[in-house]
Order: structure tokens, then C-alpha cells, then sequence
């Protein structure tokens, strides 16, 4: 938990304000709607939705508990009418909540995506494993510079969690490709293609995120460009790549249902 900056404008703070109110929104609304559907699916993808509703959840409440956390680090008021001036309480905001979530939730985003694909089993183990592991230590690695002040150990810390990082990413981009064209639709093929590239972009969102502090931008600005931008990032890489998910979930279910219609 690294101090806030003084000299926040109320521009800044209500832009990171309505950012984290977003991601509460957006991450609470799409819980409800994954979990909904769960009868609108097979039992083979059940598991899937399942976790994409978890992962949701996950993120509300973080996301809960870092807007708690902003509105106590602040004091904003309005004299006689007047334009609203925003003061530190001294409080911390504290950032690890969204490494907790991170390191939760990044790992299920995976799975449930191998689940959906719906691969034999010892290749959804596999990459499962592979693809989970990864992750998490792509999180671990990064948390120790996001606490950092100093720009040299934040490069240090970045360049390491880029290593798994790229892992990932290829084998969404590139390891998936053969799985993605053996899917039983051009539909569905195309929808498990769509969430490997929407996981692949939003997540390059976030190194870029990361070192907003490394680029010439400090302060107020800073912070409130990094709080932003990781909400959005989180959103749709949770919220909007769970809907792609649950679309893929729909449309192999239809499939099948309609497979098992079909007179012998």
C-alpha cells in the first residue's frame, strides 16, 4: 500500500470513483445473468458457467473493497456552494485487494475457457494446469513492483512477470488455434475464437496499465489513469469475456440438443 499523492483534483478523484462504481456495476450485474442461465445450458457446460459466475463474484466484492478504500482516503466537500475541493483522510487505498482478485480470478478465466472448449480430458487437464500455473505466477511476479516507488525494481519486477505472461498469450493466440477449429459449428468456433483474442487484448492492456508511473506521468494523474484503466481491463476481461462464454456454452448446447433430435 504506497501513500497517495496530495493535489487531487475533483475531476481526478470522481473519474476513479466512477471507474471502481463501473466495475462493481458491470461485475455484480453479469454474476446474476451467468448464474440465470445456468438452467439455458447442458450439464457439460454447467461447470464452465459456474466459474465464470465465481469469477464475477470474485471481482464485485474486490472491487467493493477498493472503493471502500478510495472513498476513505478522501474528504470531498463544497463551501458555500462553491467548486468541491478533495483532501486526503491519510487512509491508504490498498491496491492488494486487486492482486487477491487477480490471482484468484485470472487463473479460473483460463480453465473456464478450456472447460467451454470442451477438449479429452487429458488435454483439458493439461492445459488447465499449464494455463493456471502461469497465471498465477504472472500476478505474483507483478505485485511486488506495483508497491514499488523506485523505477528500476518496478522494470525488474515487470520484465519477470512478462515471462509468463507470454506464455499465455501465445498459447491463447497460437497453442488454442487447432482446439478453436475442432469446436461443432462455425458458430462456436468462431465465438471460442473471439474469447481467446478478447482475453489476448485485454490482458495487453494491463502491462501498459502497470507502468503508467514509469512514463513520464506521476501524481494524482497517475493513479487515476491506473485505476481507470484497470477497471476497464477487468471488465472486459472478466464481464465481457464471460458473456462470450456463455454464448459458446448456448450455442454447443443447441448443437448437441439438436444432434440428439436428429431421428436415428
Amino acid at each position: 500500500m504506497a501513500p497517495l499523492p496530495d493535489g487531487f483534483s475533483y475531476a481526478e478523484w470522481n473519474a476513479t470513483y466512477n471507474g471502481l462504481s463501473f466495475g462493481i456495476a458491470a461485475m455484480g450485474s453479469a454474476t446474476i445473468f451467468f448464474w440465470l442461465q445456468l438452467p439455458n445450458v447442458t450439464q457439460s457446460y454447467r461447470t464452465a458457467l459456474t466459474i465464470t459466475g465465481i469469477v464475477t463474484l470474485i471481482a464485485t466484492y474486490h472491487y467493493i473493497r477498493i472503493f471502500n478504500s478510495w472513498s476513505e482516503a478522501f474528504t470531498v466537500a463544497s463551501k458555500d456552494g462553491g467548486d468541491y475541493t478533495v483532501k486526503l483522510t491519510g487512509a491508504p487505498v490498498n491496491d492488494g485487494y486487486r492482486y487477491v482478485d487477480w490471482l484468484l480470478t485470472v487463473p479460473l478465466l483460463l480453465i473456464e475457457l478450456i472447460l467451454v472448449m470442451k477438449l479429452p480430458q487429458a488435454e483439458t487437464v493439461s492445459w488447465s494446469w499449464k494455463l493456471g500455473l502461469a497465471s498465477a505466477l504472472m500476478v505474483a511476479l507483478g505485485y511486488p513492483g506495483e508497491i514499488q516507488e523506485d523505477l528500476s525494481v518496478r522494470w525488474f519486477w515487470w520484465c519477470l512477470s512478462m515471462i509468463p505472461f507470454c506464455y499465455v498469450v501465445f498459447t491463447l493466440a497460437v497453442g488454442l488455434a487447432e482446439a478453436t477449429s475442432k469446436q461443432p459449428s462455425p458458430a462456436a468456433a468462431s465465438l471460442a475464437s473471439a474469447a481467446r483474442y478478447l482475453t489476448v487484448f485485454s490482458w495487453l492492456t494491463y502491462p501498459f496499465v502497470y507502468m503508467v508511473k514509469s512514463v513520464g506521468l506521476a501524481g494524482p494523474a497517475a493513479t487515476m489513469y491506473e485505476q481507470v484503466g484497470y477497471s476497464i481491463a477487468d471488465v472486459m476481461a472478466k464481464a465481457v469475456f464471460g458473456v462470450l462464454i456463455w454464448a459458446l456454452a448456448a450455442e454447443k448446447s443447441a448443437v448437441e440438443e439438436s444432434g440428439k433430435l436428429l431421428p436415428n
